[in-house]
Formats: C-alpha cells, structure tokens, sequence
C-alpha cells in the first residue's frame, strides 16, 4: 500500500490533480458543485507544491558521490546501466531487451473512451557503473521518472511502455549501502605468519630475493625485509578480496525520504521539480480567491 502511494505521489506531481477536481466541478454546473472541489484542490495543492519543492531540494543539496567512495547513508549517484547477472529484462509488450519497464494496456469502451484493461512494472535489480565500481540498484519503492516512453495503438487497443535500457545513463537518489566485507575473517599477523612459513619452503627464491650480500644465509636485517614484504603483499591481497566480496545497493530509504531513479540529468529533475512546485502554488492562491466568490455565487 505505500509502496503504491510513493509511486502514485510521482502523477500527482506531473499529472495536475487538480485540474482534475477542476474538471469535475465544471460538470456539475451549480457554484456549490465548484465550491467543494475548489475547496478539496486547495490542501491538495499545497501538498503538491510541498512535495515538488522537498524534491527539488533533496536532489539540488545532495552531492554526486562515486560509488567506490560512497559514504553510507543517503547518497546521489549517476552512471551507465547494465543488466545484473548479464541478463537483461525483456520488455512485456516490445520484447526489447532492458533494465526496468512500466507498462500500460487500454481498449476503448462502448463510449469510445480509453479503458485501462492491464498494467505492470519490473521489480529486478539492475547494476549502476559509474567507472569507479559498480552498485546494484533494487528498484522496489522507488520513484521512476523515465521519459523513454512508446505508445501505439493496435484495433481497439493502445499500448504504452516505459523503458530503461542498457548504457542509458541514470540517476539514483536513495539509501547506499555495502555489505559483505565486513564478513571476512582477516587476521594479518596469522596469515603474514603462513605466507613467510611458504616461503621457507622455496628457500632458493627466498635467498633470490631477500639475501642482499649474497653470503647463503639471511641475518636480521634481511629477515626483518622479507616479514616486512610478506605483510605488504597480504596487505595488498585482504585489500583485494575486501573489494572483490563487496555488494554496493542502492534501496528505498527506512526514514522515508525520496527514494528517486531517473533517466534525467539532477539539472533537469530539479528545473522539473521547480516549475510543478510553482504551478501548484500558483493554483494553490487561485482556489484561495475563488472559494469566497464562489461562496458568494452560492448564496444568491
């Protein structure tokens, strides 16, 4: 249910509820008819004008991080798409290959009106690269503004599609996480400890590298290079399998915040954002003028 309500709030946002309410007091023909939906289109507006604004801020104030160096938290990232796992999605209705689709099927009514008959959205994580690493980006509960859209019509029926594609550059704002490195067990000391033991095993190639007067036999000095080699090389290998175990994701947020996935540029959600936030308040002290007029019609 709030999943359906955090995506519903995105055609509140770009669709205008309230010309809607507008719409239907201008069937109803009578003053008292608009009073109430002019009545109903003011709180509504201004929580639109809320909403729109809270986003153009949550994505014009957070930073673009990489993700090799993300902090965890609530984060800004934008890079090429891929499938996860190679594989990518197909789409239900144009059978391209993709990362993400929505999908809508109308037919017409006996009224000759579009009637929304099915629907359906992918839920399948994808991979984000931004060139430092790559982040699996789970797109459950998130908001989608794509603009890759199709539509065509088929006998009595119109379909819609909404796509991500693979190499599309996107925009993910919403809660980053890495796991999995912390579950490795890594003790230095033990496993400088078993590598020097191997090495004693060669002692042809541990004289090569580390018996520098060449005398057959390695004193203090040369001891205390190779234990010093020894960490720097199991240094380097925790460093790589850390890298190599770690999962980066992006997820809807636990807090609530806006949990966005966009192909547009921050540039343009935040011009996006912006003028539904300035077309809301504009409607928002409309209602506020017209509702004693239309009061006053009323009582006549």
């Amino acid at each position: 249910m709030l999943v359906s309500l955090r995506r519903g709030y995105g055609n509140l946002v770009t669709s205008g509820g309230e010309l809607i309410l507008l719409l239907i007091g201008l069937k109803t023909e009578s003053a008292l008819g608009m009073f109430v939906c002019v009545a109903l289109m003011t709180p509504l507006s201004l929580f639109a004008w809320t909403s729109a604004y809270r986003r153009a801020r949550a994505v014009d104030d957070t930073p673009t991080s990489k993700v090799a160096s993300a902090a965890q938290g609530y984060v800004e990232l934008i890079g090429s798409g891929k499938p996860l796992g190679g594989a990518p999605l197909i789409s239900p209705l144009s059978h391209l290959p993709c990362l993400w689709f929505r999908y809508t099927v109308e037919r017409k009514d006996n009224e000759n009106k579009w009637v929304q008959e099915d629907k359906g959205e992918s839920d399948a994580s994808f991979l984000l690269d931004d060139g430092s690493a790559e982040c699996v980006v789970d797109p459950d509960g998130a908001e989608m503004l794509v603009t890759k859209k199709e539509s065509w019509i088929q006998g009595d029926r119109r379909y819609t599609e909404w796509l991500l594609i693979e190499r599309q550059t996107i925009y993910v704002l919403g809660q980053f996480a890495t796991r999995g490195s912390v579950d490795l067990d890594l003790n230095v000391a033990e496993d400088v400890k078993q590598l020097l033991s191997e090495w004693k095993t060669r002692p042809a190639e541990l004289m090569q590298r580390f018996d520098l007067d060449r005398n057959g036999q390695l004193d203090l000095k040369e001891w205390e290079l190779a234990r010093a080699q020894a960490r720097r090389e199991i240094m380097a290998n925790h460093r790589e399998l850390r890298a190599s175990s770690e999962l980066h994701v992006m997820h809807l947020p636990d807090d609530g915040r806006l949990y966005l996935i966009s192909d547009l540029a921050p540039e343009g959600l935040v011009r996006k954002y912006r003028l539904w936030s300035w077309f809301h308040i504009a409607i928002f002290f409309a209602a506020l003028i017209a509702l004693p007029i239309l009061w006053g019609m009323e009582s006549l």
